[in-house]
């Protein structure tokens, strides 16, 4: 019962995660960091600008160089909602962590969907494959 399903027929709203974790709160490394986490996250989709509803990011407190959302429009992402909000400030939470939350239209079904988390965030989804 836990064969991949074939794509639906037609293309449905579905939300994509993943995070990426940052070595020093410097503004050029916050894009480069955030650029490479959406840039994996269409490659490993398949989407393009025109498959995205929303993007939503979350910063850890320590991050306070720029926002991850400047980050998308400077790689292009320039007609898509974007929104940065504060990660829950937790007690042994991992530092230096940006989150996304991708709402965009695919033909996957959520079984075949890419969830991407890179670098440090690895540990969060030890149960994903890369």
């Amino acid at each position: 019962m836990n064969e991949a399903m074939p794509p639906t027929p037609f293309p449905r709203v579905r939300a994509l995660r993943g995070a990426t974790t940052l070595e020093v709160d410097e503004r050029a490394h916050l894009f480069e960091r955030t650029q490479e986490l959406i840039a994996t996250l269409f490659e490993r989709n398949g989407l393009v600008e025109d498959d995205l509803v929303s993007i939503l990011f979350t910063a850890t407190d320590d991050l306070r160089c720029a926002f991850p959302a400047e980050a998308a429009r400077e790689a292009g992402i320039t007609h898509v909602p974007l929104m940065c909000a504060r990660e829950l400030d937790i007690d042994g939470a991992m530092a230096r962590c940006v989150r996304v939350l991708v709402h965009a239209y695919t033909a996957a079904t959520p079984t075949q969907l890419r969830h991407v988390y890179l670098h440090g965030a690895r540990q969060l989804r030890t149960d994903l494959p890369e």
